[in-house]
């Protein structure tokens, strides 16, 4: 039984809505164990697929693990008990529990043993592996258009690698990378492969730098649509990957070459101004009392702050495979936020009914359905100020940050405080609190916890820690360990691949 046992389903079904819009000849020969496509056309049709843009599909949240487990969140006792077949994973990932995906009755046993999200981006490496050694021999198409596809499908593959390694892998350590384990580097669209072999952290990191670095050269700067990767959206995932290594200098100049290659798109993605939106008359208004403002977050066809739009689902439990429905925010995350931050609109004072005030103040976000996390302008404004700030132009990591700020905040509270703007230390902390503030429930902050857990800025702090509340005040404390930054492999892969050591 291979690593790619339990996606194959899943994947021949995603080909097989895929291939029903394709002409009869692709589907007259089928070998077992294979897709097949022939013409530049086919493979252009399965990098159009919805699974590279919706990740997860209506009910497998890919970020969901991630928002469970930030720091900056609480829970709720009356909710977080439900005995639904999903919650002991979700509270399982709360607790930050070592072992996640518990085999209960094996082997009959497929949601606590395996991580679909897991599998779903399995999945799509065996797509976009198929489409990187193969397009260039398909029939049809012109040579650019196969050399365009080519440099997709190798942004899309450094993309979904980094999304695993930030699940599955020690975080980034200069130090140790050459020796952390990785996640094995699949190359091939070959479900036959029997063995696979972890590598290093640092293998996984030059691997997606080089995927990256070929394709940005063969990109366009205006993709066709926003679901696709141009070139200013693989070189911010590059100043991305590159910030989460801890090379600064380098981060910067990827993501200032995104800004340039951004400015220069026909149609270029722009802030909403929340000032205006908010407003009365305001297009998120009026605020639904269980969905919250009509904002991109619960409209997936909303890509006006996307550079490259990819989404994956985050609804409270309705087939989701981790649910959120416990999930708050306490008082040390809406102090970071000042009092007329428009942001606070995305979260209400009430539980699900809509009718009993959760207790001791704390806050449900209610607007979130879809989570954003391909190249999201506010994501790609904060890293670049960040980047500023830790190379020193603090002038500019200033400037940045405050062009979001005055699209959230009205114009009284948003300029960057004075005691911050001249140390840079300070102002590194002051963007990571504005990440928390813009995407607090989302996931994000769980990989900015991982990445920041080896940043000598950052040395020294408490462990994080989550608070289960009974009431306004009692809660059930829940301490994160050094390990436990790092999800353990699904049992069922380590089992079925023999000498595949586990993480800690």
């Amino acid at each position: 039984m291979k690593i790619y046992k339990y996606v194959i389903a899943t994947t021949f079904a995603l080909f097989s809505l895929i291939l029903g819009s394709c002409k009869k000849s692709y589907l007259e020969v089928i070998p077992k164990g294979n897709i097949v496509a022939v013409t530049y056309d086919d493979y252009n049709k399965l990098m159009n697929g919805s699974n590279f843009y919706m990740l997860g599909g209506g009910n497998v949240g890919i970020y969901t693990p991630a928002a469970i487990m930030g720091d900056e969140v609480s829970a709720e006792a009356y909710a977080y008990n439900i005995p639904y077949s999903a919650y002991p994973g979700a509270r399982a990932m709360f607790q930050w529990e070592a072992d996640v995906f518990t085999l209960v009755d094996q082997p009959n046993d497929r949601n606590s043993s395996r991580a679909q999200f897991m599998s779903f981006l399995l999945g799509n490496l065996y797509t976009i592996n198929k489409i990187i050694n193969e397009a260039a021999s398909s029939t049809g198409g012109t040579e650019q258009q196969k050399v365009q596809l080519k440099a997709e499908a190798m942004a899309q593959r450094a993309f979904t690698n980094f999304q695993l390694v930030n699940y599955f892998t020690r975080p980034y350590n200069a130090s140790t990378a050459g020796s952390d384990p990785g996640f094995p580097i699949i190359k091939t669209a070959d479900i036959t492969v029997a063995t696979f072999d972890r590598g290093t952290v640092q293998g996984n990191y030059d691997f997606m730098i080089s995927d990256l670095t070929e394709a940005i050269a063969n990109l366009p700067v205006q993709s066709a649509v926003q679901t696709r990767i141009s070139k200013g959206a693989a070189e911010a995932m590059l100043g991305k990957i590159y910030l989460f290594m801890g090379k600064y200098n380098e981060a910067l100049t990827m993501l200032n070459k995104a800004f340039t290659d951004m400015a220069a798109m026909k149609t270029p993605p722009t802030l909403y101004d929340y000032n205006v939106t908010m407003a009365s008359g305001g297009s998120f208004l009026p605020i639904d009392p269980y969905y919250g403002p009509n904002s991109p977050f619960t409209n997936a066809s909303d890509t006006k702050e996307s550079l490259w739009a990819v989404f994956t689902y985050a609804g409270t439990y309705g087939g989701n495979q981790f649910p959120t429905d416990f999930l708050t925010i306490p008082s040390k995350t809406i102090g970071l936020f000042s009092a007329n931050d428009w942001r606070l609109k995305f979260y209400s004072n009430l539980r699900s009914d809509q009718k009993t005030e959760i207790p001791g103040g704390r806050l449900q976000r209610t607007n979130l359905k879809f989570i954003r996390i391909g190249v999201e302008l506010p994501d790609l404004i904060l890293l670049r100020a960040e980047a500023e700030a830790r190379t020193g132009n603090l002038s500019g990591a200033v400037a940045d940050v405050t062009t979001l700020r005055t699209h959230r905040i009205p114009a009284a509270e948003a300029a960057v405080p004075a005691s911050v703007t001249t140390d840079n230390v300070a102002l590194v902390k002051f963007i990571i609190e504005e990440r928390i503030r813009e995407f607090a429930v989302e996931g994000h902050h769980w990989f900015d916890m991982r990445r920041l857990s080896t940043d000598p800025i950052f040395s020294g702090q408490p462990a994080a820690q989550h608070f289960l509340y009974t009431d306004a005040t009692q809660a059930t404390t829940y301490t994160l360990t050094p390990n436990r930054l790092t999800l353990r492999l699904p049992p069922s892969y380590v089992v079925q691949n023999p000498g595949m050591v586990n993480n800690p």
